[in-house]
């Protein structure tokens, strides 16, 4: 696989929810991840939108991550790009789409893999993704691999993003990860 670019990238958050994310396997982590990885974008003009999951059941997207979204689709699939309307929903014109959220070995897999099959090229933030059992964390990764898609965590993303230190947002995304 290349090295990423923000002009070429979208950040896709699936399923933060209100209801979800207090059961994931060290959640709070995965959250201050995927806000670094939402925060790190949004300096380098890459677009973040968010879907959420049968919301009357699991709540809205927590507010650490609503605040920073461009948009948020609603589903019922389980995979997101399943539903109705989401790949002319999706930001066409960015080519790779990076996916960060709950639960990794569901919603997030099966969204990647449909998006993948879909021609989309796709990376997995795996520190910004969870499940509630580590086990199915790991298998997911590994799914993902086997089906090429990249598996990267925030700051790789992030750094490729910027290419050079030369780069004006430089200093704002080091102090972000730092």
């Amino acid at each position: 696989m290349p090295v990423h670019n923000a002009a070429d990238a979208t950040v896709l958050v699936v399923d933060m929810q209100a209801r979800l994310m207090p059961v994931i396997d060290d959640g709070a982590a995965v959250l201050a991840a995927a806000v670094k990885l939402a925060a790190g974008a949004a300096l380098l003009d890459v677009p973040v939108v968010a879907t959420e999951h049968h919301r009357a059941a699991l709540g809205a997207t927590v507010p650490e991550i609503a605040g920073q979204v461009r948009g948020v689709f609603q589903k019922m699939h389980f995979s997101a790009a399943a539903e109705s309307g989401f790949d002319s929903w999706l930001p066409n014109a960015r080519g790779t789409v990076f996916i960060a959220g709950c639960e990794a070995h569901i919603c997030v897999l099966q969204t990647a893999l449909e998006l993948r099959r879909m021609g989309r090229r796709v990376c997995l933030v795996a520190d910004a993704c969870g499940s509630r059992k580590r086990a199915d964390f790991d298998v997911a990764m590994q799914r993902a691999r086997a089906h090429d898609i990249d598996v990267v965590s925030v700051e790789m993303a992030l750094f490729e993003w910027l290419g050079t230190c030369e780069h004006p947002r430089f200093r704002d995304v080091l102090r972000l990860v730092k």
